[in-house]
This record gives C-alpha cells, sequence and structure tokens, in this order.
C-alpha cells in the first residue's frame, strides 16, 4: 500500500484485520461485533438515506435495519464491498476524501486492534501528521460538549490547538491519533496525560466526548 491515500491503508488494513479475526470478534464499539462493525461501515458509504440515522434520530431504525441486512449476508460479503472502495462522488474527491475517511477508519481500525490486544502503532508518522491536521481544525467540535472550562490538545513535539476557550484550561497531551481516539470516546485506551487545575482535569475527564 506504500503511496496509497492514507484512507485507503486504513480501509485496507482495516479489512484485512477483519478477516483475520472473523465476524465474532469484539470490538470497541459497545455491542458489536468484527461483523455488526463492517456492515455499519458498508451501509454509512453505500446507502444515503440509512446513513442519516447516525445524525437524525428519526432515521435511526431505518439504519438499524439496513445495517442488519448486511449483516445477514455475512462478513466476506461486507469485506468485499468495503474493499471496492466507496462511491467516486462524494468520497473519492481529492482533499474531501481524508476529511470524510480517514478519521472513521482510523478509529475503527484501532475499535478492532484495541479490543482484541494490539498496542498503539508507532510506525504512522504520516497518519499522525494527517490526522493533527484534521484535529487542529476540528478539536472545537470534538470538545463541544465540555463545560465550564478550557482545553488544549498538545501533541508530542509541543505543538498545540485550542479545544476550547476558558479558564481554567487543562492540556490533554499525547500522539494525534491517541487523542482522537480520546476526543471520540475512547478515554479507555487512548494513551493520554491530561494535566491542569484539579477542577479542569476532572471536567475533561468526565465530559461526554464523541458523537
Amino acid at each position: 500500500m506504500t503511496g496509497a491515500p492514507l484512507d485507503q491503508r486504513e480501509r485496507t488494513e482495516l479489512c484485512d484485520l477483519l478477516v483475520a479475526l472473523g465476524p465474532d470478534a469484539p470490538t470497541l464499539c459497545e455491542g458489536w461485533t468484527t461483523l455488526d462493525l463492517a456492515a455499519h461501515l458498508v451501509v454509512r458509504e453505500r446507502e444515503p438515506r440509512a446513513s442519516a440515522g447516525l445524525v437524525i434520530s428519526r432515521f435511526a431504525p431505518y439504519l438499524q435495519r439496513r445495517q442488519d441486512a448486511w449483516a445477514d449476508k455475512g462478513l466476506d460479503a461486507c469485506v468485499a464491498r468495503l474493499r471496492a472502495g466507496p462511491p467516486r462522488i462524494p468520497w473519492r474527491i481529492p482533499r474531501v476524501r481524508n476529511f470524510l475517511n480517514l478519521n472513521e477508519y482510523a478509529i475503527h481500525h484501532e475499535d478492532v486492534r484495541r479490543a482484541n490486544g494490539m498496542g498503539r502503532r508507532t510506525d504512522r508518522h504520516d497518519l499522525d501528521d494527517a490526522i493533527w491536521g484534521m484535529l487542529r481544525r476540528g478539536a472545537r467540535f470534538s470538545a463541544r460538549k465540555l463545560e465550564g472550562v478550557g482545553l488544549d490538545v498538545v501533541r508530542p513535539d509541543g505543538d498545540r490547538a485550542e479545544a476550547r476557550k476558558g479558564e481554567p484550561k487543562a492540556e490533554l497531551r499525547g500522539g494525534p491519533l491517541e487523542l482522537l481516539l480520546y476526543l471520540s470516546g475512547r478515554k479507555a485506551v487512548a494513551e493520554v496525560e491530561i494535566t491542569g487545575p484539579d477542577d479542569a482535569v476532572a471536567a475533561v475527564t468526565t465530559a461526554p466526548f464523541g458523537l
């Protein structure tokens, strides 16, 4: 996969891992097996009406029915559809594809890896840099549910981005992928350090990050 777009690399490696683990392996997504996760990813890309249920509650039952229908087809069918890639528009448009898919696939790749005893990846500097670029632009949205305190996210080299204005202020420090996992609600597995005044740290550790 040398030279492939990063979202494609994450997609391919996740597909390989799903096949290796089989349909019944756990994930970090509560209640989902690897098969459930694969079905979710197919519907997200291939069925816009159903995927609206990710953000609009009245479509959620239809989303679940479509995910169940894909799960009934089996893991091999879901993975084959994922390997084929998403529709060209808008998913493959240059400069748009990473925004739409890189975080999604990086997070779900780790949902499978870490639920099955695999540790942090340390050899993906290009992935970390790409995720950091998106974190700098999107950290405020990720921290929208944090109340009463400020928050900066800081990568190991000291580069930082403000996720929320306010005082007292906490710092969330870690590699970009670890920061992304924390801000997407995967607090228990994210290898991060939180520092600052006690009340700011407490607010960050209890905030409901994620969708």
